[in-house]
């Protein structure tokens, strides 16, 4: 099926409406109806060509709630009306050690994204920019009652993406918890740690959301222009997780943890990071990263956000303003997260 939806031409170029087809539905999949997508700074990333070329024409999109329009002759676990999300991948090999384990994320042959990447059938696969996506359902989350769905749409990114440090990193009553940012991924790690119990402070720039920080559940704030934060902070932290997508002074965060306490990179700058390995020796500390996470833990990100009453903090666009979107995301001008009404594109 030919459906509607918004596309990059080419890197750098700005979006816009086209038609793209949809595989038939196979014994397997699911037909959704797509009503919202958020707009993350991947996608920005991804169009910008700040990642390597791209297989463009790309419609980015990798946050998507919708309702389930058909699904195939085999599927049990969705039914037509169900409201469902799909995150950053549509499928994986389902054989290899990472994939037993949960983690298709890391597949060993290579998950397949939710755009620019090579689906099953070869094709090109096309993101949430649009009217309608068909997904193998192992990969169709169930969204539960209690979170709106423009809420929600972002949670299948930025939610499960900084949910999945905070467990595997152990947030919870008697950890301290400090989140770098407060955009899209940072105001989502604040919500979540302090659902988990965790004492949370944010590090930002400025002190400008200082406001917003501490009414998403933050006990302090900190501008990390400030020089004295370092000092004030050192060895303070269980886990400092960063969510920003521009260089950091990696020595100067990991100074902010305590003995065996862990950086976690979520956010992903186009550049090169650098670190003296002593930052690391001197605390037994530990500097990871952490990509999304596998199907089982994202479906427990999002019931865990719906006993929780959380959701992302979005505004609601018309698809033909995601070009105005993209530039006030790169100037930070939104809070926190945009979410395209693809009824806008129908």
């Amino acid at each position: 099926m030919r459906v509607h939806a918004y596309a990059a031409p080419a890197a750098g170029q700005p979006l816009a409406p086209t038609t793209i087809e949809r595989r038939d539905v196979g014994p397997t999949d699911v037909l959704i109806e797509v009503e919202f997508a958020g707009i993350c700074h991947s996608d920005i990333h991804t169009v910008n060509g700040d990642w390597g070329p791209q297989p463009f024409p790309v419609v980015p999109g990798h946050e998507i709630v919708g309702v389930v329009a058909e699904v195939g002759t085999d599927v049990t676990t969705h039914r037509v009306g169900d409201r469902v999300g799909v995150g950053c991948m549509v499928d994986s090999c389902g054989h290899c050690t990472n994939c037993r384990n949960g983690d298709e994320q890391y597949c060993l042959n290579g998950m397949v994204g939710t755009y620019a990447s090579t689906d099953r059938d070869g094709t090109t696969t096309q993101g949430g920019y649009s009217t309608h996506v068909v997904v193998d359902a192992g990969f169709v989350l169930r969204v539960p009652e209690g979170i709106e769905p423009a809420a929600a749409a972002p949670l299948l990114c930025a939610g499960i993406t900084t949910y999945s440090p905070l467990r595997r990193w152990g947030a919870g009553p008697g950890k301290r918890v400090a989140v770098v940012g407060l955009g899209g991924l940072g105001h989502m790690a604040v919500k979540l740690a302090h659902a988990m119990g965790a004492e949370v402070t944010v590090l930002s720039q400025s002190l400008k959301k200082q406001e917003d920080g501490l009414r998403l559940g933050a006990d302090a704030y900190f501008a990390t222009s400030d020089p004295d934060t370092f000092t004030a902070l050192a060895g303070r932290f269980d886990l400092v997780v960063n969510t920003v997508s521009a260089p950091i002074d990696v020595d100067a965060y990991l100074s902010l943890l305590a003995v065996d306490g862990a950086l976690v990179n979520v956010g992903a700058p186009a550049e090169p990071l650098s670190l003296n390995v002593m930052s690391l020796i001197g605390g037994r500390r530990s500097y990871a990263g952490s990509m999304i996470g596998g199907i089982a833990e994202t479906q427990e990100m999002l019931d865990f956000c719906a006993e929780h009453s959380l959701g992302a903090e979005v505004e609601v666009i018309a698809a033909q303003q995601v070009n105005e979107a993209y530039e006030r995301v790169l100037a930070s001008d939104v809070r926190y997260r945009f979410v395209i009404d693809a009824a806008t594109l129908r």
